[in-house]
């Protein structure tokens, strides 16, 4: 019980402090989970944001719901996921609640603006630590270009790009037969 607490306390921690959805998520997770906590390493990390694309729901939850129950199993995968979302049902509540009264201060638009380019930051964070655990060998850039220009160059849709991945993955990553 008392781990679960703990495993709760994280989540609402990470709830708290986490802005600007799944992506912005990487760098506290890193810090957190990976570093401070052992709970999990990077490639796992990556492998929950992998799966977290192909399942309904927001990046974020999904991935705090992985590592909740790699840890307590079904019950850790319900905490962890109730303290990860409690702080943004509670700061939405009130800023659904005040923000029609503030929205036109100056102030607020200033300070949105701030959050909105810390946010920028922390994605690029994340992109350069995907890139340094994701290109491990040729197989990966390969999948990466593909992809990359299905989605950047031809405006693919992003679940086809995905799926595709996947494939070329499977083709690419599938254990070699031997010759017998």
């Amino acid at each position: 019980m008392r781990e679960l607490f703990g495993l709760f306390l994280t989540f609402v921690k990470l709830g708290c402090i986490t802005f600007g959805g799944g992506y912005a998520m990487v760098p506290v997770l890193d810090r957190e989970i990976i570093r401070k906590r052992g709970w999990t390493t990077m490639d796992e990390v990556m492998d929950y944001y992998t799966i977290a694309q192909v399942t309904p729901g927001i990046i974020a939850v999904n991935v705090s719901t992985f590592i909740g129950f790699k840890r307590k199993g079904i019950p850790g995968g319900i905490i962890a996921t109730i303290g990860f979302i409690l702080p943004g049902v509670c700061l939405m509540s009130i800023v659904a609640i005040c923000l029609k009264n503030f929205a036109d201060i100056p102030a607020v638009q200033h300070a949105f603006a701030g959050i909105r380019v810390a946010v920028g930051a922390l994605i690029v964070d994340t992109v350069i630590k995907m890139v340094k655990g994701v290109f491990k060998d040729i197989g990966a850039v390969i999948v990466f270009l593909a992809a990359l220009i299905l989605q950047a160059v031809w405006g693919f849709s992003p679940v086809l790009v995905v799926l595709a991945a996947g494939l070329m993955g499977f083709f690419v990553y599938r254990p070699k037969r031997s010759a017998s």
